[in-house]
């Protein structure tokens, strides 16, 4: 049995779209199991290419593509995104499917997410704007639309009148915005059922059969695990399971039939959005670093915030996930760095904690400790084995290692496939 599961081990953006497009040169399959198209993988393989919905096992020919019911779907989104990779030479034919239970993130949700955003005052989370919080609400609500009901034309179109008279009480007597124009959301939804029909597929099925034949498949989760809906800092965080058992409720397969799960760790620590961030450097060094590692979203374009690793947050990724082994991603980031520092813990009211608080709310309060490490002062973007690597750089790798008591089996030095070590 060869399933494997990446997940991010930060707040997301940790560079999983290279080291999933990495291994998925020795995969047959990769399945996408959680989140919309608020997540960005970029991947840079000549050119870049950023992708939000399909797995970015695609640039693969060899491999099979598929999304999962845990996904929620933008069918405009993923037809531009179809579009887009055939104008650039990709061939998808017989690669990409669908679930039929994957559930539609519509304009109504988008309108929605936007005008919930823009009345939350000091409240606000900092969503993407895209409907994913809107759209896993009526998934849960019981009152969703999944990809497999475009198939009874009828029905879909009598389902999408009736929610979208239904959230245009919402926007409208609740936020005061103007309604959907519910013809033209109509016409537009019909128009692309002839696109997307031929792409529908039982996943859960498929992986299972994979599976038992002896396929290799690679899950790719998006976001990271402190953006989860449980384990995350609620409430700023993500609407679905960010962590390695979204891989199970969202493609439909047992626990049992996971054999490794990866984590993905940055060399630094980074965040979009709003919410409690304990290593955050916001001076001027923050902006150096973001400067550095072009840290800027893929999906918004919106300024990452930038901080110091923190070695408390991943050992509970660790935990929470199941991790095996972990990828660290952009230490060339760190080239030009003196002094580099790695949170050990946290003091709260005289103590210190070495594990991540169960209640979020609590990170306001607390201090990082640090250790520190000699930088290296050297370019790494060229090396191609470990031996090879400044001995301060070394040290700093085989630190982290030992402070997050879990082995570290790939290391990327650049966006680019040949810029990565393996370790293990």
């Amino acid at each position: 049995m060869a399933v494997k599961v990446i997940v991010g081990a930060q707040w997301g953006d940790e560079g999983k779209g290279k080291i999933v497009d990495l291994l998925s040169e020795n995969v047959d399959i990769v399945a996408r199991c959680q989140g919309g198209a608020n997540a960005g993988h970029s991947i840079e393989i000549g050119e870049k290419f950023i992708l939000h919905l399909i797995p970015s096992g695609i640039l693969h020919p060899h491999t099979e593509c598929y999304i999962g019911s845990g996904v929620v779907l933008d069918p405009f989104a993923l037809l531009e995104e179809i579009e887009f990779l055939e104008s650039k030479g990709i061939d998808l034919t017989n690669r990409l499917f669908i679930s039929g239970q994957t559930h539609l993130v519509l304009p109504y949700h988008k309108l929605l997410d936007r005008a919930k955003e823009s009345n939350s005052g000091n409240t606000k989370i900092g969503t993407t704007g895209r409907g994913i919080g809107p759209a896993y609400s009526d998934k849960v609500n019981r009152i969703g639309i999944r990809l497999g009901e475009m198939l009874d034309t009828d029905s879909f179109e009598k389902r999408l009148e009736q929610n979208i008279d239904q959230h245009n009480t919402i926007l409208e007597r609740i936020y005061q915005h103007p309604p959907l124009d519910k013809a033209q959301c109509i016409a537009d939804c019909l128009r692309i059922i002839p696109k997307l029909n031929h792409r529908i597929t039982d996943v859960s099925l498929r992986i299972n059969k994979a599976i038992d034949d002896g396929k290799r498949i690679l899950i790719e989760g998006a976001q990271g695990t402190l953006l989860d809906i449980d384990f995350g800092t609620y409430p700023f965080l993500t609407s679905s399971n960010s962590i390695s058992g979204g891989a199970c409720t969202g493609l439909g397969i047992g626990p049992t039939k996971i054999d490794s799960v990866i984590g993905i760790l940055k060399a630094y620590t980074t965040r979009v959005g709003m919410g409690p961030f304990p290593t955050e450097l916001a001076n001027d060094f923050g902006e150096e670093m973001r400067r550095l590692g072009k840290e800027y979203g893929a999906t918004t374009g919106r300024p990452r915030r930038c901080g110091w690793f923190d070695a408390v947050i991943a050992r509970y990724a660790a935990r929470v996930n199941g991790i095996d082994s972990f990828a660290l991603t952009k230490l060339d980031v760190l080239d030009t760095i003196e002094e580099i520092q790695v949170c050990t813990g946290y003091e709260y009211n005289g103590d210190i904690l070495e594990d991540f608080p169960a209640q979020s709310e609590l990170i306001e309060n607390m201090k990082p400790v640090y250790k520190k490490f000699k930088g290296w002062c050297k370019s790494t973007t060229n090396i191609t084995t470990f031996n090879e690597l400044p001995e301060n750089a070394q040290l700093y790798i085989r630190g982290i290692e030992e402070l997050i008591r879990t082995k570290i089996s790939i290391v990327s030095l650049g966006p680019h496939r040949n810029q990565t070590i393996y370790l293990s």
